[in-house]
């Protein structure tokens, strides 16, 4: 039984310890693929469609497997990532965009 405990203390803090990279890798795919239209959260294209909280929730963007399809499959002016980025990725991207939102994208 100690055994089994131990195990899963030690994959917990692996994992801990990789959540720092994952989040990393999110914001350096969204800078090369999304920070062209999307710097700082805001959108170049359609301007009310923004990726700050407000706007993802009144869009229902809000969730990582909202965000992941749209960047999947595109729509509209936005094209679609699904055959440049992993599904892995995108998930990525997906929780970056949230994480920055949620915290109002840097701005106190």
């Amino acid at each position: 039984m100690f055994k089994f405990f131990a195990t899963l203390l030690l994959i917990a803090s692996l994992m801990l310890q990789a959540l720092p990279a994952l989040a990393d890798e999110g914001a350096k795919l969204f800078t090369a693929n999304c920070a062209a239209c999307h710097a700082g959260g805001g959108n170049r294209v359609v301007a009310a469609k923004t990726l700050k909280q407000a706007a993802l929730e009144k869009y229902g963007m809000n969730t990582v497997e909202a965000i992941s399809y749209q960047v999947k499959k595109g729509k509209n002016a936005m094209p679609a990532f699904g055959k440049k980025l992993s599904d892995e990725q995108i998930n990525l991207v997906a929780n970056y965009v949230l994480e920055q939102a949620a915290n109002n994208w840097g701005k106190a």
